[in-house]
């Protein structure tokens, strides 16, 4: 089950997708748990046939896991990440555009309207009677499928994958003779991940088959044959959304270069991403594939001008490779060979190859969230303890106050406040064994797991709160009049039919609405940070 925040964020994503019935079973399942279709019905109060329908529908987009229970029954479960990925659906759209065409953008945005869909189906949306139409969809849609931003819906893909490492962890531990050891059930478990790694890996893989071409005569008596891969159109496609999330991070990491260096460092690691891009299919990569300088320059734009970012004591004309080698140089932080110089670089170079260090910007991304928020509610102040206790570890009040130079009236309730913000965490040291108040350390420290949790259930109810309010400027009779009128055939071809005023209540809403979306669009790619790029940062200290 998902926290309070999260269920709220969820129900209002379907309620705006699906409308308010499937809403309601979404609703019922992110607050009780996983439950057969007899409970759902029982719990929501609604006709069988209308909850069946709410099902089909939420299955049909990604939304809900199915899986057969120990008791033989065919119980559901939110696929939460899934629901809220839903927040991301127009950047997908935008990214589909950017990287492959207009036909890519038409296919990504048919197929997330529909959850899942054959190329036929694809094929009779867009172009069904224009020929011409339908051979430049086929070969977008070949592009999405081997570049992999479609991937293969499967059996395997409904069902959740933690039913599936529980079952086979179970497996593993059975093989086991005698009472286990902790290593044997470390060993099981990791056994029963690379299994469903190597699964899940297989079933994405469908999608392509090989067939044979007859190209023509060779020689008067034989034919020459190739094969070449086609898409199959007995396959139903989806939306690989880890896919997608990886350009959104390489977006973040050019932004950051930017921001701390100059245009000419950010153009440098975005060529550099752009090298190994074809082979990034997950942000849960530690680093990138090692390349070359002199791919990186071929990535290079023409208009990208790298001598201006930097100063050199020379008044010869550089070449570009040595221009590259002096960024990588800066983006590896390669003055400043410390722990701490290689805690703020982008890239690392061994033996001539660069890499981008995507656990480390990974961490410092998340790290600079957490100290954004620290100063709204804080003040700079509370940034100061909040940096001294992540780099030092564990302290008391007194130390606290005297190494920030800060007046113990001072220290201490600001202690408190970012205690209860879940910012920081006191722990408890006692000296003797009844656990005597005054005989016991309070030592204060940042439980960065728990920071970062209550951080992400913040924004998820910052979200909600959006979502919200959007619901209610639209939902305001005045402004739900003017839409409606707006839709009219006759008005929607010549808007002069609306009065004046009617216009500037229109242009007023569009305005407000565009402020929301922006800032939907901020506080989500925080969360994007917080919480996709988790998978990088277990272990922030």
């Amino acid at each position: 089950m998902a926290d309070a925040d999260t269920t709220r964020l969820c129900t209002q994503i379907v309620h705006s997708h699906f409308g308010p019935l499937t809403a309601n079973v979404a609703s019922t399942l992110l607050t009780r748990g996983r439950l057969p279709l007899s409970t759902i019905i029982r719990y929501t109060g609604l006709k069988p046939r209308t909850v069946r329908a709410s099902v089909l529908v939420l299955v049909q987009h990604n939304i809900l896991w199915h899986t057969v229970s120990e008791d033989g029954n065919e119980v559901f479960e939110v696929n939460v990440d899934d629901c809220l990925a839903r927040l991301r659906f127009g950047r997908y759209v935008q990214q589909a555009e950017e990287l492959l065409g207009k036909a890519a953008r038409d296919i990504v945005q048919i197929i997330l309207d529909h959850g899942k869909l054959r190329q036929a189906e694809v094929l009779a949306y867009l172009a069904q009677y224009d020929t011409k139409a339908q051979s430049r969809y086929s070969q977008a849609m070949h592009n999405l499928v081997s570049s992999s931003y479609l991937k293969a819906s499967t059996v395997l893909s409904h069902v959740s994958p933690r039913d599936k490492r529980i079952k086979y962890e179970a497996e593993e531990k059975a093989k086991i003779t005698g009472f286990p050891t902790a290593k044997q059930l470390r060993e099981a478990k990791e056994l029963a991940e690379a299994r469903l790694k190597r699964e899940r890996d297989e079933a994405e893989k469908i999608g392509l088959k090989r067939v044979t071409k007859e190209t023509g005569y060779k020689s008067s008596k034989r034919k020459a044959v190739t094969e070449e891969d086609v898409v199959d159109d007995d396959v139903y496609f989806r939306v690989n959304c880890e896919r997608f999330n990886v350009h959104i991070r390489n977006k973040l990491i050019e932004s950051a270069v930017l921001e701390r260096f100059n245009q000419s460092a950010a153009a440098v690691i975005r060529a550099t991403l752009k090298t190994t891009e074809a082979k990034q299919m997950s942000v849960s990569d530690v680093r990138s594939d090692p390349t070359s300088v002199a791919n990186i320059s071929q990535c290079l734009a023409d208009d990208d001008d790298l001598e201006s970012g930097l100063v050199l004591n020379t008044s010869k004309t550089p070449s570009s490779i040595a221009l590259i080698k002096h960024y990588i140089g800066v983006l590896s932080a390669a003055d400043n060979p410390t722990p701490a110089g290689k805690a703020s670089s982008f890239v690392s170079m061994t033996n001539s190859k660069v890499q981008v260090e995507f656990e480390i910007i990974a961490r410092r991304l998340r790290r600079r969230i957490l100290e954004n928020v620290t100063r709204e509610r804080h003040g700079d102040e509370g940034v100061r303890i909040l940096r001294l206790l992540m780099d030092t570890g564990k302290m008391d009040e007194k130390q606290v106050g005297k190494i920030a130079m800060m007046a113990p009236k001072d220290v201490r309730p600001l202690l408190s406040a970012m205690a209860t913000d879940s910012i920081i965490t006191i722990q408890e040291v006692p000296r003797s064994a009844d656990r005597n108040p005054t005989r016991t350390f309070y030592l204060w420290f940042v439980d960065v797991d728990k920071a970062y949790s209550n951080l992400i259930r913040s924004l998820y109810k910052t979200l909600y709160n959006i979502s919200r309010r959007r619901r209610a400027e639209e939902e305001e009779p005045s402004i739900k009049v003017l839409l409606e009128k707006r839709e009219r055939t006759d008005v929607s071809l010549d808007e002069s039919l609306l009065t004046r005023m009617e216009r500037e209540t229109l242009a007023d809403w569009e305005s407000k609405r565009e402020k929301l979306t922006v800032l939907e669009s901020r506080v989500e790619e925080a969360v994007f940070v917080l919480k996709d790029l988790a998978v990088l940062s277990q272990d922030d200290d």
